[in-house]
């Protein structure tokens, strides 16, 4: 039998359900993988803040759907901070891990020290991108950028587009842990979540909220439940030491409490040599020649990963003459397929 202490509860997320109340809920704490997705990029404060914010929403969120490729969380806005994107993708196999991934742009000229993240967006949306994969329509759900936290933002997405009462608690930050000497970035968040009876449609003119879809005791059990979940202390959500199992049942406890496996998240990127040939592929070789540099070679950049691609020109585009390994293509090119990083 495996102890407890033996468990590492950094980089997962617990699923559990309030049968009391008909509730389902999701706790997630990242360390390593967060800290990894940071280190690639060189982030000032409030932008590595604002990812931290967005990856661990998208932990949160990955697993209520039911995904069989990817979920996109993505923030556009016109202030310093323009944009933010983190991909969660579903696992492989029953019990693997999910793999997350993020970055941002930003302009630094722009950026003010002390004002937070979210004030530094400006006007923008918050969109929310669902890809089951190949033979599929992926989805896009759009929700303007309100509310002082993406946290806020997201359960607006979900009132609004779903038509889901959902509550978040987020903490990041960097931390110090013990036996280290440098601080590394730590995160955590809870989420509560209830399903409606029935559809449900806001009052005319105005904007859904939770309390146009929760009525009577379906509406005492949510601000019973929402109310155990505020107790929460942000030192709970990103201690290592506390198992996430203990920190549910401190919270939710009293109603009749049922938690599943805790499914552990990973760094992973999709990017790959071939996915960005296929990307060129629509470009034709005079394109493919401008995109050349004085070396004579074509390079391409993860703004994910940062990781590195050189190509030669002759091997991309519609009109490649030659295939990756150097082999003359018959006339015509590749004829591939546009695909995304």
């Amino acid at each position: 039998m495996t102890e407890t202490k033996e468990i590492s509860w950094d980089d997962c997320m617990l699923p559990f359900q309030l049968e009391r109340s008909d509730m389902r809920g999701r706790v997630a704490r990242l360390g390593p993988l967060l800290e990894h997705i940071l280190s690639r990029h060189d982030y000032p404060v409030p932008v590595s803040a604002m990812v931290a914010e967005l990856t661990t929403l998208a932990a949160l969120i990955g697993q209520t759907i039911k995904l069989r490729w990817k979920l996109s969380l993505q923030v556009r806005g016109n202030g310093a901070i323009r944009t933010i994107a983190t991909d969660y993708y579903a696992p492989e196999t029953e019990g693997g891990p999910a793999r997350m991934r993020a970055w941002a742009s930003f302009d630094a000229e722009r950026l003010q020290d002390g004002l937070p993240g979210f004030d530094q967006l400006g006007q923008g949306y918050f969109a929310v991108l669902i890809d089951q994969g190949e033979g599929t329509t992926p989805y896009q759900g759009l929700t303007p950028l309100a509310g002082g936290s993406l946290a806020t933002c997201a359960q607006t997405y979900f009132e609004q587009s779903e038509q889901l009462p959902t509550r978040f608690e987020l903490t990041v930050g960097r931390a110090r842990l013990p036996g280290q000497h440098q601080e590394h970035w730590r995160a955590g968040g809870i989420m509560l979540q209830t399903l409606p009876a029935g559809s449900h449609a806001g009052p005319e003119g105005g904007d859904l909220q939770s309390a146009d879809i929760l009525q009577g005791a379906q509406s005492e059990d949510w601000n019973r439940a929402t109310t155990l979940m505020a107790t929460v202390e942000a030192m709970e959500l990103v201690d290592q030491a506390l198992p996430l199992p203990n920190l549910v049942f401190r919270l939710f406890h009293e109603e009749e409490l049922a938690a599943f496996a805790a499914q552990p998240l990973v760094f992973g990127c999709s990017c790959n040599a071939e996915r960005v040939r296929s990307t060129l592929s629509i470009y034709s070789a005079k394109d493919i020649g401008h995109m050349t540099n004085e070396d004579g070679i074509v390079t391409a950049d993860c703004q994910f990963c940062g990781a590195h691609y050189e190509f030669d020109p002759k091997s991309l585009g519609f009109e490649a003459e030659i295939d990756a390994e150097g082999n003359p293509l018959p006339k015509g090119g590749t004829g591939e397929s546009r695909a995304a990083l």
